[in-house]
């Protein structure tokens, strides 16, 4: 397909990939990044490196332009409000912002959290802590079969008036795109607050966070070509300005007394201390990057490959596919087992290849216990991936066979 040919070409913009033999299909766990981000975040350290909105030199005038111009980038390219994007340390700050703000001063003993079956422990536990300290009640939406969730219990369990409904995008195991546009809905009409957790779903499809409308949709930047630790929370702002503070520092305030403090305006009030800036940068590259390929094409390229895999993996003997049947269906993960050899194992062996696959229980140990599984082996695909990559995953799985599953 044509989307396919032009995206292939990006792989020469992979640094690390000019490492002979290696066949990165991690992108799931931490993206590899092109040249262009890591020569953005070179530039600054070399050129423009200052402490931002502190300084009226012109360097830090200019550090401070290059990081907000990142935070108005990453805005725009998904539709959401730029006062209401706040920076974090990674996703999992940000769910975590949400719990400790929002969350201690609107749920209560008694209340309900729905989250689901499907989640990632960033988008759990935040949510056990939280029911915990308060005396709330922590509910899942259970997955089917297929690896879908079943909405006929999420519509049961907002019949008893959730506070927030917390769900994934994408699910990192299955792969499963959920209908969040309509789940966001559903949960409004029932009063909740609603977070969509957006780490697999914003380096792999177009997303739209005005059009999804959730209360809170975070993202975090390595995942996304972009450099570690740099967490984004897109708020509603009318949210942000009634939550209380999460980290006290510098920067957040707007004046301090001996007793107690005023806060800045958001997006600001949850940036306390000295800011990510170069991770900022970093990101802003990637994000332009990412825009330049067009996400419908990268969408395409990676729904071609993972079509390309399931066809392929079920030449396996032995092997069991995680998640919906349709590729369509699903983000840019592939989750599978194998009934002779522990995922582990299976990781090790393709890696004799030079095969780099994911194996364990993803943070998602409810999920693995939902499938029957204690671990399982993922693989996930970028837009510098093509499909002798998957070959070479099949030859290696081919190898695992002919080791453990042989007659």
């Amino acid at each position: 397909m044509a989307a396919t040919a032009d995206i292939l070409d990006v792989r020469a913009q992979f640094p690390v990939l000019e490492r002979e033999g290696l066949v990165y299909l991690d992108s799931g766990a931490t993206a590899q990044k092109p040249a262009v981000v890591i020569e953005a975040m070179d530039d600054f350290l070399r050129h423009h490196n200052a402490s931002v909105h502190r300084g009226v030199y012109p360097l830090a005038v200019e550090s401070t332009d290059l990081f907000e111009d990142a935070r108005t980038r990453a805005a725009t390219w998904l539709n959401a409000p730029v006062r209401g994007t706040v920076f974090t340390k990674n996703a999992s700050e940000a769910i975590n912002l949400v719990a400790y703000t929002w969350g201690l001063d609107n749920v209560k003993a008694g209340d309900t959290i729905v989250t689901t079956q499907m989640e990632h422990h960033s988008n759990v536990v935040s949510w056990q802590l939280l029911a915990q300290r308060v005396g709330a009640k922590l509910e899942y939406v259970p997955i089917d079969d297929e690896g879908k969730l079943r909405l006929d219990v999420l519509d049961e369990l907002l019949t008893r008036g959730p506070k927030i409904v917390a769900v994934a995008h994408v699910s990192n195991v299955l792969g499963t795109i959920n209908p969040v546009t309509e789940i966001v809905r559903r949960a409004r009409a029932a009063g909740a607050v609603t977070l969509i957790d957006g780490t697999q779903a914003v380096p792999a499809m177009p997303v739209d966070v005005g059009a999804i409308d959730a209360d809170f949709y975070v993202w975090t930047a390595h995942k996304a070509y972009g450099p570690t630790g740099l967490g984004i929370l897109h708020g509603r702002p009318e949210l942000l300005e009634s939550m209380s503070p999460f980290i006290g520092g510098g920067h957040m305030i707007s004046s301090v007394g001996e007793q107690e403090s005023t806060w800045a305006e958001i997006p600001a009030k949850f940036e306390a201390g000295t800011s990510p800036i170069a991770e900022a940068v970093g990101m802003g590259a990637a994000v332009e990057w990412l825009d330049g390929l067009g996400m419908e094409r990268v969408r395409a390229h990676e729904l071609d490959l993972v079509a390309y895999a399931m066809e392929r993996l079920a030449e396996i003997p032995g092997i069991t596919i995680f998640g919906p049947p349709d590729a369509a269906d699903r983000g840019a993960v592939i989750s599978f087992g194998l009934d002779y050899a522990h995922p582990h194992d299976v990781a090790e062996i393709v890696a004799r290849r030079g095969v780099c696959v994911r194996a364990g229980h993803h943070c998602a140990q409810p999920l693995m216990r939902r499938l029957g599984v204690g671990a399982t082996t993922r693989a996930s695909f970028a837009v510098h991936n093509d499909r002798g990559d998957v070959d070479e995953l099949i030859a290696g799985l081919h190898d695992v066979h002919d080791i453990f599953g042989a007659d």
